[in-house]
């Protein structure tokens, strides 16, 4: 059976910072900043991070699939929360995939996602790779204006793919165009001219060249090259020397995204997917300390795929953000007086989390084998009044449930890094409610009666001990989403 794409999908923040308002602000400081004032980035809301989008890209590919199949879970970024924590452990229980899955983390460079994808193709095993990135950057820094958070995902197995792989090949070169260590927050940049005449140029046309040689195929045959750049007109250059044409080059998404980092090859690949046609050629590059290239045919079976949200939909579902200090607070990149409610000790009682952990990571209820009735959590006396039956609770998944609102707060007493916070009690269409914090969310646009689905967010962050409890909330239906 053939080997490659089953499904793809994404994920990204709702919220857009206008590049105008970084620029208008440190202009003073820095007046290049005014040249790259056009368009808008994503940004994460104050409880996401790489781990919650990396479960919502995963859950995107995964609509209308079973995932009892997925035997492996691969996971890039080089922005993980921890330092010593399975990350993919996190998003495969959120997932609540198989315990047998084999989940690992791919990291320190940015191209683990195009690595990833290259082991998951030739290992024989159905396996759903992910990447996700949520960079920090200095204010007033070209990095800052560039990048974006998101995450975007494949499911790669054998079967009936939408796209199978024709050709691969790689590079490991130490070139070090950029570094992180652990004692630093931020990037450490070196000069563009360098990277693009050092870097790029002599390192990725060979591997495509090697690449489409494997594939017999040619550069001409080409139809959406892949290959993320922040530099000017690079991606251009590389075609360029290999001979692809510049028609062919994939919109880089910079204009209203930008660049997810170890994501965002994923983030390309998923763009082109969602357009491109049963036999047009996508060639996708990963570079970062060396290159990576995989050619792909697009099948005839893609236009059997379920409809998902992926890189067109969550770009529509957005809310322009013209607040510069509220991207900072949420990114911790100011410190604000957040005053006395924000006192309180987060520490999590480890023991109970694991015990709770089908409830709280998977979002998992219960269901009566006696009279049928759902609830949230499961409990071991069924909440129908009419049964009450002891013991018949079976586990029943919720995550995927649409819910509508029955009643709603929005609480400025309460401490939230987003004030008000917003929260209810909602009630899932196959039956079964919950009181749970809501998210994404314009306090002005609550009522009853609300469609609203689940996602897994952040809950708190113990800042005194760096570490972060995950669980889900409940956020507006998309408009595009609904049949989705």
């Amino acid at each position: 059976m053939t080997q490659g794409i089953l499904a793809f999908g994404a994920y990204i923040p709702w919220r857009r910072l206008q590049r105008k308002a970084i620029a208008d602000t440190h202009g003073w400081f820095n007046p290049a900043l005014k040249g790259q004032a056009k368009g808008e980035r994503a940004f994460c809301n104050w409880d996401e991070d790489t781990v919650t989008m990396a479960v919502e890209a995963a859950r995107d590919t995964l609509r209308g699939r079973e995932r009892g199949s997925i035997g492996a879970l691969r996971f890039a970024s080089t922005t993980f929360p921890f330092l010593d924590r399975l990350h993919s452990g996190i998003v495969a229980q959120a997932l609540s995939l198989d315990e047998g899955v084999s989940a690992i983390d791919v990291a320190a460079t940015q191209r683990a996602a195009t690595s990833a994808l290259i082991e998951a193709l030739s290992s024989g095993t159905e396996t759903l790779v992910v990447g996700a990135e949520k960079r920090d950057a200095k204010a007033a820094s070209p990095v800052e204006m560039s990048s974006g958070d998101g995450a975007a995902a494949v499911l790669v197995g054998a079967g009936e793919p939408v796209a199978k792989l024709l050709g691969k090949a790689s590079r490991t070169a130490d070139f070090v165009d950029h570094f992180r260590s652990v004692d630093n927050q931020f990037d450490y940049q070196w000069e563009e001219r360098w990277i693009r005449d050092a870097g790029y140029m002599p390192i990725v046309p060979p591997v495509i060249e090697r690449c489409l040689k494997a594939a017999d195929a040619a550069a001409k045959d080409v139809t959406h090259f892949c290959m993320p750049a922040t530099l000017a007109r690079v991606t251009n250059a590389v075609a360029k020397a290999v001979g692809i044409a510049d028609k062919a080059i994939c919109d880089p998404l910079h204009a209203n995204l930008g660049d997810t980092g170890a994501a965002h090859p994923l983030m390309l690949l998923v763009s082109v997917l969602e357009k491109a046609k049963p036999g047009e050629k996508i060639l996708l590059v990963g570079f970062g300390q060396g290159a990576d290239a995989l050619l792909l045919e697009v099948t005839p079976v893609i236009a059997k795929l379920p409809q998902r949200l992926g890189v067109l939909g969550h770009l529509a579902r957005r809310r322009e953000e013209a607040s510069y200090g509220r991207y900072l607070a949420f990114n911790d990149l100011i410190e604000l007086e957040r005053g006395m409610r924000s006192e309180t000790d987060k520490g999590t009682p480890l023991s109970s989390m694991w015990r709770n952990r089908e409830t709280v990571t998977s979002f998992s209820g219960g269901k009566c084998s006696k009279c049928g009735t759902l609830q949230f959590p499961r409990s071991d006396i069924c909440v129908n009044p009419n049964c009450n039956a002891i013991g018949t609770q079976e586990p029943h998944p919720f995550a995927d449930q649409r819910a509508r609102i029955k009643s709603y707060t929005a609480d400025r007493l309460t401490y939230s890094p987003d004030p008000p916070a917003c929260y209810g009690m909602v009630e899932f269409e196959d039956g079964g409610r919950v009181m749970i914090d809501f998210t994404d969310i314009d306090a002005e646009a609550l009522r009853v009666g609300q469609p609203m689905q689940m996602m897994f967010r952040i809950k708190d962050i113990d800042q005194s001990r760096g570490f972060r409890r995950y669980y889900w909330k409940a956020a507006p239906v998309a408009a595009n989403a609904k049949e989705a």
